[in-house]
């Protein structure tokens, strides 16, 4: 079953009239699509544009820039997501990071050093431009989202200035010859506290809403965008992240792009003080946001077990 999601004009985010229709998409859906959010559609052709190119490449090329479990930015094809491998192919990149220097919470997370392929020279300036893009509408979005949970709008910035850890993931789905017996990804949240989305025009992209899987008609001048785990915290479950997951494809491949926005590693996150009151006491206690992401991503290379998920994290009413 197919589904539109909310639309939101947010007119290069000039002014909060749209603070109410964020508030309403995030208390209802926890998804929504964005237009005029100011990255240039030709930017947007480029991106995809370069994703099929570098996927079309031969697979020893690309495994030559293979992610590991000591870098990771690269390419990889073997994610677990729920402990079941992906019907995909990956290229992730963001910050270079040393987990050697700083914080404990960042020594505990893996190198990254950018990985970038051969033969493809406009790759890594498409790419970086998108990756700046996305990361300023993620920013104008969570200052809305500061807003209507009760904070100042800068308040929560903070923790994504120098050294966050947030980054651009593209992914290719192939044409599956049994697409009844695989999924792209397996239903899942996404960690972290803003998801923004670039994909083609093939739809694949399922959001659970009211107990039902719904297929997000695609939308070619809107970014798609869901909360994360964060945010739910955050809002004290005021704002809930949505389940998704992505349909494997017998006739054609998909492409997307999702820019992840993940504050530092050493960030705390609870739920904030502008949510709470004497009937709705906090629900979670204190996460450290580099604890989480190492636990959560330690189950993409390998089956780790239940997965860490924040309602490990929650206080039980008294």
């Amino acid at each position: 079953m197919s589904m539109e999601l909310p639309l939101i004009d947010v007119a290069g985010f000039r002014d909060a009239r749209w603070h109410a229709e964020l508030a309403e998409a995030c208390a209802d859906w926890g998804c929504f699509q964005i237009v005029n959010h100011g990255i240039e559609q030709a930017l947007m052709e480029q991106t995809l544009t370069g994703m099929r190119q570098f996927f079309a490449l031969p697979h020893e090329q690309k495994l030559a820039i293979e992610r590991t479990a000591d870098n990771a930015w690269g390419f990889f094809d073997r994610e677990l997501t729920k402990n079941v491998r992906d019907w995909k192919e990956i290229f992730d990149f963001g910050p270079d990071s040393d987990p050697g220097a700083g914080d404990s919470a960042s020594r505990r997370w893996p190198r990254a050093r950018a990985q970038w392929p051969a033969g493809l020279p406009e790759f890594r300036q498409t790419m970086e431009a998108f990756f700046h893009a996305a990361e300023n509408v993620a920013a104008a979005l969570l200052r809305g989202i500061s807003s209507t949970l009760g904070m100042a709008p800068e308040y929560l910035a903070a923790g994504f200035g120098r050294g966050h850890s947030s980054f651009l993931r593209l992914n290719h789905y192939p044409i599956c010859e049994a697409p009844d017996e695989h999924l792209g990804i397996s239903h899942h949240t996404d960690a972290g506290a803003l998801t923004v989305l670039l994909a083609d025009d093939q739809p694949g992209l399922q959001f659970l809403q009211r107990g039902e899987w719904r297929t997000v008609t695609p939308n070619p001048e809107a970014l798609t965008i869901n909360i994360g785990d964060i945010v739910q915290v955050w809002s004290n479950d005021r704002y809930l992240a949505p389940l998704h997951r992505v349909l494997a494809n017998a006739s054609q491949p998909r492409y997307s792009a999702p820019f992840f926005y993940n504050p530092g590693y050493d960030t705390d996150y609870a739920p904030l003080a502008g949510v709470l009151t004497q009937t709705s006491p906090a629900r979670y206690r204190t996460i450290n946001w580099g604890e989480f992401r190492a636990g959560r991503a330690a189950g993409d290379y390998a089956d780790q077990g239940e997965e860490i998920q924040i309602s490990r994290f929650r206080i039980e009413p008294a």
